[in-house]
């Protein structure tokens, strides 16, 4: 790797930490920028060593935001716990799927998430504590510690995000606590699919822990300047995020050769 694409790199896991530490989508910037820079690389080893990076820079916010906010662990623990598993399962069947099978239900998602945000302005910028049911606490762990760690292990970018609406949406954080303990699960979905990536020899070590220095610079930007700014910042990342992840997939699914 030449040093102009290893520098350029080395920026893109930088600001790829700050955005996944404010509400997610790091992988929308870091996995291209990843494969552009080393072409010969095997996907697998690209999700491998992009994971070995995101770890660094997710727990470091996690850490951050557990510094200077409360936390719901109740949600947050049990999710993060279930997450390490079910990301593992999905690292292990990374591959199996192709990207064809999965890119337009990703998709309708996406769009969905944005048009739930922009219909809904106080989702997220005002705590909703009421929403917080035993019920509810049970299905949000279910789906962001099963169905969103599952895709996390599968592919990855955009888990963040979809976690940051799932906290908001289903028990009713705001946008800061949410992206809060998204972090902490995200932690625990980059863990699993890390472990296995590596039993299986899918990261180069030395490049992804480069990009990890890098990441973890970002994503301790980013915490803070989340938590100063609070949850209409976030909103307005999250959907800054959302639509540059629709358009990434738009262009994939119907535009790339």
């Amino acid at each position: 790797m030449d040093p102009f694409s290893l520098t350029t790199l080395l920026a893109a896991a930088a600001l790829a930490g700050w955005v996944d530490a404010v509400v997610g989508g790091g992988g929308l910037l870091l996995l291209p920028a990843l494969l552009v820079a080393a072409p010969g690389m095997p996907v697998a080893t690209a999700l491998g060593t992009n994971k070995l990076a995101a770890i660094a820079g997710t727990s470091t916010a996690a850490v951050t935001y557990a510094r200077r906010t409360r936390l719901d662990w109740a949600v947050a623990g049990p999710s993060a716990g279930l997450a390490v598993c079910c990301a593992g399962v999905g690292a292990a069947l990374a591959g199996a799927v192709p990207a064809s099978a999965y890119r337009p239900v990703v998709l309708g998602v996406l769009v969905a998430v944005a048009l739930f945000v922009v219909l809904r302005p106080r989702l997220g910028v005002v705590a909703m504590p009421w929403r917080r049911t035993r019920w509810r606490m049970v299905a949000v762990v279910a789906l962001a510690g099963v169905v969103i760690a599952l895709y996390d292990g599968l592919i990855g970018p955009g888990t963040g995000t979809f976690l940051v609406v799932a906290f908001t949406a289903l028990v009713g954080a705001d946008f800061v606590r949410g992206s809060a303990m998204a972090k902490v699960v995200n932690a625990g979905t980059n863990l699993g699919a890390l472990v296995v990536f590596a039993a299986a020899g899918h990261v180069w070590w030395w490049l992804g822990l480069a990009m990890a220095v890098c990441n973890v610079a970002g994503a301790a930007l980013g915490a803070r300047m989340a938590l100063r700014r609070g949850a209409g910042f976030v909103r307005v990342v999250l959907l800054v995020v959302v639509f540059a992840l629709v358009g990434r997939l738009g262009y994939d699914q119907w535009l790339a050769g």
